[in-house]
């Protein structure tokens, strides 16, 4: 592989990869199950702490082991091929093919804003028990197109990282700016952090929505669960340290790559919130026509879309067309980081005879072609197969327990072999990996309290694993 990424590279891949649909959604539901900005603001930065701490410790496994397949190999190196497969089995299953299929259906999506062909809505085969709509052909295209674009060498795929990357920062800073220019002329801002952290909890039953105010162990619960919005849409970030075999001087640029994009993000993030505070009521009536009725709870009346509702509050009946073409640049940049650093976990695995030994091959271009086909193939059916959201559900708890995996990773690796050299070191050590293992933790233990049968599944897709990595080992 050729060392041909620089560190302003490498941070690109991290915003890039980690902005995708979620800023422009999530925080309706967060809303609705806090019915508070304090807490609805406080889950945001908590979830860029929990981000940041994990980069730094990230940096350190990093630094070590600056090869293709970065998580998969830090899983390796201490706790041994079991768990590293485990690990690389569910990214191929779910975690990145799943996410691959749903950015490509968001694009899809919000395409069909501006071509109503192409909307979701336009069923072209249906089969009954299937269908096939336009998106989700629109979808694949994009996947094979983005796919074949990565073949043809890392500079094809660094470009178009940086382009749209650079393109969505520099949207989301003008619409932070604008946002926050119209909302201050009002007092939306402070009349929203009138009793800011007074939690009620809002959900739909039969009979209609009802509220109730939470507090306790009852609050706890819910944090637990609405933080998880924000983690998805901070999440990828780990991205970076799959391509470590093609970055220039990898022990440094990586870990500075992982604290300097997920800092950006973070404060982007926050700050996109306030700007939907500062446009929006926080609460508001599912039954309402307008915008400002419907509030952030309720935007785009019951569809989640803050993102188009806040802009509306500026730009009026063209804030549909701003924010679709918004969604687009940062879905098709998305799509590109997920989808150029995934194939390069499979590559790894490879090497290690645990998955394809195609995926292993380099093409001319010193890229894992074959796998980043195979990665293609198998996201397109997930586009296909309507399950993906659910699938993308599953595997968040999955997803966090192999973080913590990751994190503990480190005290094995300092106990088992400390004169190793570590470019980089995490700082605070111990307190940091603790605090990130900790946090981590109880929050999958509230996933399983909460959403018992979402982080069943999660975890049961993990453990099918084994089977396959006996076959695999059988083999060999």
């Amino acid at each position: 592989m050729h060392r041909s990424l620089s560190m302003w590279d490498a941070t690109m891949l991290v915003a890039g990869s980690m902005i995708g649909s979620g800023i422009f959604i999530v925080s309706s539901d967060m809303a609705r199950l806090t019915g508070s900005a304090g807490w609805l603001l406080f889950l945001w930065v908590l979830s860029g702490l929990i981000t940041l701490i994990a980069a730094l410790c990230y940096g350190e496994l990093a630094g070590m082991m600056p090869d293709a397949g970065g998580q998969f190999v830090f899983i390796k190196r201490a706790w041994g091929n079991t768990l590293s497969f485990l690990y690389g089995w569910t990214v191929f299953m779910v975690i990145q093919t799943g996410v691959i299929a749903a950015v490509a259906v968001a694009f899809a999506r919000f395409t069909g804003v501006f071509i109503p062909f192409l909307s979701d809505t336009n069923i072209l085969l249906d089969a009954g028990w299937f269908q096939i709509s336009a998106a989700q052909c629109l979808a694949i295209l994009l996947i094979v197109f983005l796919t074949w674009v990565n073949t043809k060498g890392i500079e094809s795929g660094k470009t178009i990282q940086t382009f749209f990357t650079s393109a969505k920062l520099l949207a989301l800073f003008m619409l932070i700016i604008a946002g926050l220019y119209v909302g201050m002329k009002t007092d939306l801002l402070s009349s929203n952090f009138d009793n800011a952290w007074t939690a009620v909890k809002t959900v739909k039953t039969d009979s209609g929505w009802i509220s109730e105010n939470i507090s306790g162990f009852a609050l706890i619960l819910v944090l637990g669960t609405a933080i998880i919005g924000s983690l998805f849409s901070s999440d990828a970030w780990n991205n970076v340290t799959f391509i470590a075999g093609e970055i220039k001087d990898p022990k440094k640029n990586i870990p500075r790559s992982l604290l300097l994009g997920t800092g950006i993000v973070t404060v982007l993030y926050f700050l996109v919130n306030i700007a939907y505070l500062s446009l929006l009521p926080l609460k508001g009536d599912p039954s309402a026509a307008d915008v400002a009725r419907q509030g952030i709870q309720f935007a785009g009346g019951g569809t989640d879309r803050v993102g188009t509702a806040a802009a509306s509050m500026i730009f009026g009946d063209a804030s549909v067309y701003i924010m679709a073409a918004l969604i687009m640049i940062s879905t098709f940049g998305c799509n590109n980081g997920i989808i150029l650093s995934g194939a390069r976990v499979y590559y790894a695995m490879a090497l290690d005879k645990l998955f394809f030994k195609q995926a292993k091959q380099l093409n001319a271009h010193g890229v894992p072609a074959k796998a980043l086909w195979f990665q293609a193939v198998w996201a397109s059916v997930l586009c296909l197969s309507g399950t993906y959201g659910e699938l993308l559900d599953y595997t968040i708890f999955a997803s966090l327990l192999f973080y913590v995996v990751t994190i503990a990773g480190i005290f094995i690796l300092r106990k088992r072999e400390p004169d190793a050299p570590r470019p980089y070191k995490v700082v605070a050590y111990p307190l940091l990996p603790v605090l990130y293992i900790v946090l981590a933790l109880s929050i999958c233990c509230i996933l399983l309290y909460t959403k018992t049968a979402v982080a069943g599944k999660g975890l049961l897709i993990v453990l099918l694993g084994l089977p396959v990595y006996y076959l695999f080992k059988r083999k060999q």
